[in-house]
């Protein structure tokens, strides 16, 4: 009777435990899934705003927020313009070339100041 209550525990345990891990990887998926999104731009914005525009009109075009994923997108791309502040994106359009296209976007005094794309690393 004894090694039937600790069997009974022990699958209880486990059964909680798995339910836990497959939640957790739910979750994980979900945060991934929406830091992708918040790391992507959509090819017809990028061509739509113009060097000169105010940033205020081009940062609210594109996604909110930061996201680890931009952070290896700063790496292999030209010199930012001096005295500028740059924000990266993947491009959500077709890889060329089976590479992903980043898109930088970067503002002095108040003003898109330059928008580049490159092959991502």
């Amino acid at each position: 009777m004894a090694q039937r209550k600790g069997c009974l525990i022990g699958c209880g345990v486990a059964l909680v435990l798995g339910a836990g891990l497959i939640v957790a990887l739910f979750f994980g998926v979900g945060k991934f899934l929406d830091m992708a999104d918040k790391s992507m731009v959509d090819p017809a914005v990028y061509g739509a705003v113009k060097t000169g525009d105010a940033e205020s009109e081009v940062r609210d075009r594109l996604p909110s927020g930061e996201s680890f994923v931009k952070c290896a997108l700063k790496e292999g791309g030209p010199a930012e313009p001096e005295g500028s502040t740059c924000a990266w994106y993947i491009s959500s359009g077709e890889p060329k070339n089976g590479e992903e296209t980043v898109l930088r976007f970067c503002f002095k005094d108040g003003r898109l100041a330059e928008k580049t794309q490159y092959p991502m690393k």
